[in-house]
């Protein structure tokens, strides 16, 4: 199969652009749409729907598209090993990242990512809802739980921190817990599917807090948004350091229970797919977000 067929195939689904993918590789459109017509002779199969407005990837050329992007990258890492030039970090990242976190800390640094690495495009899925990386051909994605599946690789990027926090409105009006207990009388303000966490105290005492037993009044699942209505004084919230250490700071939230710490091994992680080789593109992403921000967290400086 020819990997200069691949690599048009693979820039023509990114850019959804035959042309522009010809151009790219220093190809006329002409010549790039006989190449792509080709390799679809080759495989059986349609991978690009044409129009005379738009071009659109078909179902069969998304589910080939990650194996091509497989093979690519295994043919650079291969002469690259023998010395035939070297893995350059040029191309488009597919990388996806929790909203709430991306917000705050990947999209302030993405214009240094690009200023040094101008061959490099990016494709970004910021959502805090769930996703498969492996279904959305992401090459890397930010994930804040541990590996469940075993077709992905991981490296930690920062452990994580969960704590106790409530506008001074809020505590004023309803009082200060004392104890892990009085959270039982409080409004909750709860990410889904949390069941029961374990809080230690400064003396090394144990305490439950079920949400299921909690009076959670506001369910959300953006971390952002439950940052702001916990601002606004609609209960007490669990959430993670690095989303609300800014309005502790400033005030805007108080912590509850801080001779209190909540049990936990969670971590941010940069997954990507087992099978695929760890390209130049996604090592200098991860090199750069690990420098940026796993080194010395914003958060904690």
């Amino acid at each position: 199969m020819d990997t200069d067929s691949l690599r048009l195939f693979v820039r023509a689904a990114e850019r959804l652009n035959i042309s522009a993918a010809g151009r790219d590789l220093g190809l006329a459109p002409a010549v790039a749409s006989a190449r792509l017509a080709k390799l679809e002779r080759e495989v059986g199969a349609e991978l690009l729907h044409r129009s005379t407005r738009k071009v659109s990837i078909s179902i069969e050329g998304a589910e080939f598209l990650p194996f091509a992007r497989e093979i690519l990258a295994q043919r650079d890492a291969a002469m690259a090993a023998l010395g035939h030039g070297k893995a350059n970090a040029a191309g488009t990242i597919r990388f996806a990242a929790p909203s709430s976190f991306a917000q705050l800390y990947i999209a302030p640094i993405l214009p240094e990512f690009l200023e040094r690495n101008p061959a490099l495009n990016l494709d970004l899925r910021f959502s805090d809802a769930p996703f498969d990386l492996l279904e959305g051909s992401f090459d890397l994605a930010l994930r804040n739980s541990t590996l469940g599946d075993s077709s992905l690789k991981a490296r930690k990027l920062v452990d994580v921190e969960d704590i106790l926090c409530a506008s001074p409105d809020y505590l004023a009006r309803r009082g200060t817990p004392s104890s892990p207990n009085d959270l039982a009388s409080h409004d909750i303000i709860a990410f889904r599917r949390q069941g029961i966490r374990t809080l230690l105290s400064d003396t090394e005492e144990r305490a439950s807090f079920s949400y299921d037993e909690a009076n959670c009044r506001v369910v959300m699942d953006d971390g952002a948004s439950q940052r702001l209505a916990c601002e606004a004084g609609l209960g007490i919230t669990m959430n993670a350091d690095w989303n609300v250490y800014r309005a502790i700071a400033k005030g805007r939230l108080v912590r509850v229970l801080p001779d209190w710490r909540i049990e936990n091994d969670i971590a941010l992680w940069l997954v990507y797919p087992k099978s695929n080789v760890l390209t130049a593109k996604v090592r200098v992403l991860i090199d750069f977000l690990v420098a940026k921000i796993g080194r010395t967290p914003p958060w904690r400086s």
